[in-house]
């Protein structure tokens, strides 16, 4: 059974919303932006779309719910890594607009559970998402869900680098993108980094958005050269089980993290 939303012909969609299996629709997200020198652009959304992947393979079987994977939103706000070729930015209500549209859409056609799969913290960007999920609940009065993985309580889950704070582009997003797709990490530039200790979290905070300002010099901080395909595999289980927690959540009424500290207006 396919888990792709848009790989379905238009009478199969039309099925979904008649079947006794409820349809949870995930929209992942992420960024194009420098990841060191080491990781492709793309390490937000490919982390975002392992998690949708597992987690529609986890529950291919359950028989309460049916799980597709949207067309993802592979563009996001991120002025902190402008600085390094490659990075594409958007501006926040671009994100915002885009967000609201295919949700709404998706609510007006009977879906009614849908769940933003992020991985790009950038404050920005979760604050265009968050300001997103509030348009469309006023439009249609349905609440979207949204996995909030910077909150303790699941960051505390995530390995010490991720608890930190400095981990972009480090041992744990890399760790990921090595269990999911290896052949994108230059190993030789990976093996050569030296690790680079910056609180990420703590300098967004004080209004910082450039990381050569922040000590990033190659657009990366944490400890690179220790990650391992073993690790991502491990973290992809407990970001899976985390996803699988919202979607059951979101069939319930709830499944919504409000603003945390990225997703207050700036």
């Amino acid at each position: 059974m396919d888990q792709h939303f848009a790989d379905l012909p238009w009478p199969a969609v039309r099925e979904l919303l008649s079947d006794r299996r409820k349809p949870v629709l995930l929209l992942p997200v992420g960024a194009v932006e420098a990841h060191g020198p080491h990781a492709p652009l793309g390490t937000d959304l490919l982390i975002s779309l392992g998690m949708c992947r597992r987690a529609a393979e986890r529950l291919r079987d359950d028989p309460q719910v049916r799980v597709l994977v949207l067309p993802p939103v592979a563009y996001g706000v991120t002025r902190c890594a402008s600085g390094f070729p490659g990075t594409l930015g958007i501006a926040p209500e671009t994100l915002q607009a885009l967000v609201t549209d295919v949700c709404t859409s998706l609510v007006q056609q009977g879906f009614r559970w849908i769940v933003v799969v992020n991985n790009h913290f950038e404050p920005e960007h979760v604050h265009a998402l968050h300001a997103a999920l509030d348009a469309v609940e006023a439009r249609t009065g349905v609440g979207v869900g949204y996995l909030d993985l910077t909150r303790r309580a699941r960051a505390e889950l995530l390995g010490e680098e991720f608890r930190s704070g400095s981990c972009h582009a480090g041992r744990y997003e890399t760790s990921l993108v090595l269990a999911e797709r290896p052949e994108l990490v230059d190993l030789q530039a990976l093996r050569g980094l030296p690790a680079v200790p910056v609180d990420l979290p703590g300098a967004l905070g004080s209004g910082l958005r450039d990381f050569q300002a922040m000590g990033m010099n190659h657009a990366y901080c944490g400890s690179p050269a220790a990650a391992t395909a073993e690790e991502g595999l491990h973290t992809f289980q407990i970001l899976t089980d985390l996803l699988v927690d919202t979607i059951r959540a979101v069939l319930e009424g709830r499944g919504r993290d409000r603003p945390g500290r990225f997703g207050r207006s700036p």
